[in-house]
């Protein structure tokens, strides 16, 4: 069973923005979210560019620290690199490993904001 369509949609169907980075800091993938949420910043045509041309040289270098501590132990998976009191979220870094393999990270927002819409929204029954 081919799995990329389920991952994709996966990725495609989070109302958080997703986006996709190979070794080399190039972005290879953002999902509808981040195309939206980085619209000023130029959107879909991120997508091909390295993301180090989207920060400032602090944080490129804190991503290329977190890139050596990705690459040092498979375990190390996950780093928490901001808290956006605007947006009342939490942003990470997340290995991307293909069997243990670094192939490359994704940048990840969970909101801290409580979902106020009712449970089970337009579903009947």
């Amino acid at each position: 069973m081919d799995l990329l369509p389920f991952f994709k949609s996966l990725i495609d169907q989070d109302r958080a923005p997703i986006v996709i980075c190979d070794t080399s800091h190039e972005i290879v993938y953002m999902n509808p979210a981040a195309v939206e949420h980085y619209y000023d910043g130029g959107g879909s045509l991120l997508v091909g560019r390295s993301v180090m041309d989207c920060h400032s040289a602090r944080s490129s270098t804190m991503i290329a620290k977190v890139m050596e501590w990705f690459e040092a132990d498979e375990n190390n998976n996950i780093v928490h690199t901001f808290y956006s009191p605007k947006e009342n979220k939490d942003v990470y870094m997340v290995a991307l490993r293909d069997e243990g393999r670094l192939i490359g990270y994704y940048e990840k927002h969970e909101s801290r904001n409580v979902d106020s819409g009712d449970r089970y929204q337009g579903i009947k029954g």
